[in-house]
């Protein structure tokens, strides 16, 4: 019988491509990343992986930025995400010196999701196992969220997660978001990344970015540390509430 997933050129018979599937699969064995908008601000939440007690932390990085205005979070092929960033990056600054204008965050979603969906389709090489998540302000000032995918395919959202645990996430996210601004954006993403991570800064990090700001932040522990107390905080107070009117 054919072996349909050696070659990444070749459909199966029912149409599928096995190489771009499980390409999908690495990025579903990947740490989690979360991306909310706001009315005002932009979050990113990625699960940290546990890092050797003689390694840098700083050098496990999950969130990047593209440019000045445009940042990213992966789940996925580490190795991958870099390449991939890489390419983003010469191409966001090739727009500014042709252009004389910073890059909108769709045309560099669409660049990324046209260099993945390339490696879908050539001979001699495989596609990138990773998806993203793309953040940024449009030049009206409105938030913009992108997810891309190993296929190719990217399309805008509201709220979106990616890699392990990611359906949990974005059902959290389904049932919970609202159009928030400032720091319940903030928690909202951090309470969606702590439904399938254990809570507090070893686990959790978190970047924000303002409209007024525009260059991306990343949350330092502490700051991590008191939101998750808040929220922990939030979450017995209303099972207390839950138990209170049936004791009585």
């Amino acid at each position: 019988m054919a072996r349909y997933d050696r070659a990444i050129t070749v459909f199966s018979p029912d149409g599928h491509l096995f190489q771009v599937e499980y390409a999908l699969e690495a990025v579903r064995k990947g740490t989690t990343a979360v991306g909310v908008t706001g009315t005002d601000i932009i979050v990113l939440g990625v699960e940290k992986k546990s890092t050797a007690k003689l390694q840098d932390a700083r050098t496990v990085r999950k969130i990047y930025k593209l440019d000045d205005h445009v940042c990213l979070a992966f789940a996925g092929l580490t190795a991958d995400a870099r390449v991939l960033v890489n390419r983003a990056r010469v191409e966001c600054q090739s727009y500014r010196l042709t252009l004389e204008d910073k890059v909108t965050i769709e045309h560099i979603t669409r660049y990324i999701a046209g260099v993945q969906q390339k490696y879908t389709q050539s001979g001699g090489v495989r596609p990138f196992g990773i998806s993203t998540l793309i953040v940024g302000f449009d030049p009206t000032g409105a938030p913009c969220l992108y997810h891309t995918d190993p296929s190719g395919t990217y399309s805008a959202w509201k709220a979106n997660a990616t890699g392990r645990n990611s359906k949990t996430v974005l059902e959290f996210l389904e049932k919970n978001y609202t159009e928030t601004s400032g720091d319940d954006t903030v928690k909202l993403a951090i309470r969606a990344l702590l439904e399938v991570v254990e809570p507090g800064s070893k686990n959790v990090e978190v970047a924000v970015m303002t409209r007024d700001g525009g260059s991306l932040r990343i949350l330092d522990d502490a700051e991590v540390d008191a939101i998750t107390a808040v929220i922990e905080a939030d979450k017995v107070a209303a099972e207390a509430a839950k138990k209170g009117p049936s004791s009585s």
